[in-house]
C-alpha cells in the first residue's frame, strides 16, 4: 500500500510552476523591471529574521543573536555571487545547511564528553527549526524521500533499466519530485539511500 501511495505521489509531484511575475505599480513597466533587477524583493522569511535580530538585541537572547547573525552574514555573502538568497526556499536552504552543521558539531561535542557545547548546538538548532516550519516551505521528510526512491525503482525496472541505468532514472525522478521544495535530508544522504533500497 505504501509503495502505490508513493508512486502516486511520484507521479503527482512535480516542480512548482512560477506564474509569470506581473507588475501593477502604476509606474511604466520598464521603470518597474529596472527597479526590481538593481533591488530584488526581499524575502518575506528574511524580512523576519532582520526584525526578530532587533527584537534578540533588545532582550539580549545570545543564542538567537548567534543564530541570526549567522544567517544573516551567509545571505550577505550570496549576494555576492552568481546564486543570492532571492526566496523563502533559498532561505530554508541555507537555514537547513545551518542546522545539519549545528546538529553534527553537537553529536561531535558529545563523543568528546562536552555536554556543555551540544547543549548550546542543539539550542541553536531549535532555533534554526523554528524558522524553516514558520518559513511556508513545503518540507520533505527522510521517509517520504524513502517511499519515492522506492517507487522510482520499481518504475524504472518496470521500464526495464537495469544495473547503473537504474540509478540514473532513480535519481532523475527523484530530484525532479523534490524539486522546490525543502528536504530533510541532502543529495548525499539521498544517493546513499537509493544505495541501501537498491542492496535492499
Amino acid at each position: 500500500m505504501a509503495s502505490r501511495q508513493a508512486t502516486h505521489w511520484l507521479r503527482a509531484l512535480r516542480p512548482l510552476r512560477i506564474q509569470p511575475w506581473r507588475s501593477y505599480h502604476p509606474t511604466p513597466q520598464l521603470f518597474s523591471v529596472a527597479a526590481s533587477s538593481s533591488a530584488p524583493a526581499t524575502p518575506p522569511l528574511l524580512a523576519t529574521l532582520k526584525s526578530d535580530l532587533k527584537t534578540a538585541m533588545r532582550s539580549k537572547d545570545a543564542q538567537r543573536l548567534t543564530v541570526l547573525r549567522a544567517v544573516l552574514s551567509a545571505t550577505n555573502n550570496a549576494a555576492k555571487t552568481s546564486s543570492p538568497v532571492t526566496t523563502n526556499l533559498d532561505l530554508v536552504a541555507l537555514l537547513r545547511k545551518s542546522l545539519r552543521g549545528s546538529r553534527e558539531a553537537s553529536a561531535q561535542a558529545r563523543d568528546a564528553d562536552r555536554p556543555d557545547l551540544a547543549e548550546k548546538e542543539d539550542a541553536q538548532a531549535r532555533i534554526l527549526e523554528e524558522y524553516i516550519a514558520a518559513s511556508g516551505v513545503e518540507t520533505v521528510s527522510e521517509a517520504q524521500v524513502r517511499d519515492l526512491v522506492r517507487a522510482a525503482i520499481e518504475e524504472a525496472r518496470a521500464a526495464g533499466a537495469e544495473g547503473k541505468q537504474v540509478v540514473g532514472r532513480v535519481m532523475k525522478a527523484v530530484t525532479r519530485a523534490l524539486k522546490g521544495r525543502d528536504v530533510e535530508v541532502d543529495a548525499k544522504e539521498i544517493s546513499k539511500l537509493v544505495s541501501q533500497a537498491l542492496q535492499a
